[in-house]
């Protein structure tokens, strides 16, 4: 079982940036790859990033492709996602999400572990 919390969501101005954290229970956080994933008011989750075990195979959306970090820290059970140069469609409620292997990290449903997510706004 593992236990994700996200921190780090609020509001920002356009052009600005934040920085996500998700902190993992367990101890075997490093055999997991880890996401994350936003949903915006009326839209299905989407994925944003992702990052295998080590940290050395990183996966971007292309809308967020240049703009977004995704980085992972297994001696402290935290995955991060440094977010710059926000615009206001970045808005949603960002989720962090983990799984032991999957088919196709891009998709949702292949995750089986989810945190309760942070709220992103990003103002115009």
């Amino acid at each position: 079982q593992v236990q994700l919390v996200e921190s780090g969501g609020g509001l920002v101005q356009a052009g600005g940036s934040l920085r996500l954290s998700c902190t993992a229970s367990g101890r075997t956080f490093s055999r997991y790859v880890m996401a994350w994933f936003r949903q915006a008011p009326g839209k299905e989750r989407e994925f944003v990033a992702t990052i295998n075990w080590t940290g050395g195979n990183r996966y971007y959306a292309d809308s967020v492709k240049g703009r977004f970090t995704i980085s992972r820290d297994n001696a402290k059970n935290a995955v991060y996602l440094q977010m710059n140069t926000l615009k206001p469609e970045d808005t949603a409620v960002y989720y962090c999400a983990a799984v032991q292997a999957a088919v196709d990290v891009t998709r949702s449903n292949m995750y089986e572990y989810w945190g309760q997510g942070t709220q992103v706004t990003v103002s115009s």
